[in-house]
């Protein structure tokens, strides 16, 4: 399996390596039961997973096969995951329980229930050089740290406005934006404190935000000025500005390829190609599905994962039966 997938890897970067820009074409829709709201994917590359957030459900499907093997199961309202593979166990953020669930990689069975001193824990990350779990609390503006091994809260640090999406650069440093406050906070996951907020002017409602380590810049998608903010991790400097569409959520970023894909709810994704660390162009508007707004990348095989269902035009409710898995692959 390891060998199929390292070599469709390598077919995928053929098109880079010419001077071309890949194309993303629909491949296929994966139906999932139930018809519960949805949120953030995760992509467990080790295990050749992804992960569906689902109402009060978390379906895993065989990146391989693109079919279900498991479910997370009797969640009360479902965020994120993140996954410890060094422990072999899944962590998800339960918002209306105010806990994170911990799960077994193998069996999907439950383990424990950690519960946490915030209110609604959304986004949520496994720090390798902490060793700790982060879950961000979107509604008491703070962040709960987790030791997986003793499965409780040890640490909880204040923000000062609304936690959206973060990231890890491995290195002690977790960057995660402030939704409300339109900033990006640096925390240090050594001391446990936040060490820098930088303002991230024009961008307004920050959303979704992925790394490039090699050139030490941050993607941030924002939806009051519809852009994908370039930031200097270094130093919070917003670098330039690139026109995305309505009603985004997330961002992901293929350093292979050089590629950032920004998801948003109008039906689309903006695709943008990086020519440099501060150079950037829309190369592709992708249809997709209106409300596909959460998304994952695989850095594998570079195909990307979308969760969608229908909803009434007037009332907005989700269309029962609905609810699946967009991928689209490159072409």
């Amino acid at each position: 399996m390891k060998i199929i997938l390292s070599l469709m890897a390598s077919m995928a970067c053929i098109t880079c390596i010419m001077g071309q820009v890949p194309h993303y074409v629909f491949q296929k829709k994966i139906a999932l039961p139930g018809d519960g709201g949805y949120d953030y994917l995760y992509v467990d590359q080790p295990n050749h997973t992804l992960y569906v957030s689902h109402g009060t459900v978390v379906h895993a499907i065989d990146l391989a096969t693109q079919t279900t093997v498991g479910e997370v199961k009797d969640l009360q309202g479902v965020h994120g995951i993140a996954v410890v593979n060094d422990i072999k166990q899944g962590f998800i953020s339960d918002g209306r329980a105010n806990s994170v669930h911990v799960f077994e990689l193998q069996t999907f069975k439950p383990v424990a229930d950690i519960p946490l001193s915030g209110k609604n824990p959304d986004a949520i990350l496994y720090d390798p050089y902490s060793k700790k779990i982060f879950a961000f609390n979107h509604s008491s503006n703070n962040v709960s740290v987790i030791d997986p091994s003793l499965r409780r809260e040890v640490a909880l640090i204040e923000l000062g406005g609304s936690p959206e999406f973060a990231v890890s650069d491995g290195k002690g440093k977790i960057f995660n934006n402030l939704e409300d406050k339109s900033q990006l906070i640096v925390i240090d996951s050594k001391t446990m404190k936040v060490e820098n907020t930088y303002q991230l002017d024009p961008c307004g409602g920050p959303t979704g935000l992925a790394l490039d380590l090699l050139h030490k810049r941050l993607f941030t998608v924002c939806r009051e000025n519809k852009g994908m903010s370039v930031v200097n991790m270094d130093n919070g400097k917003v670098v330039t500005t690139v026109p995305i569409g309505a009603g985004v959520d997330a961002v992901a970023y293929d350093p292979t390829n050089k590629l950032i894909y920004s998801s948003n709810g109008e039906g689309t994704v903006t695709i943008i190609q990086q020519e440099s660390a501060d150079t950037y162009r829309v190369a592709q508007t992708l249809s997709t599905q209106p409300r596909a707004r959460t998304m994952t990348l695989d850095p594998v095989t570079h195909n990307i994962y979308l969760s969608v269902a229908e909803s009434d035009p007037v009332t907005r409710k989700i269309k029962p039966g609905t609810f699946c898995v967009l991928v689209y692959k490159m072409q």
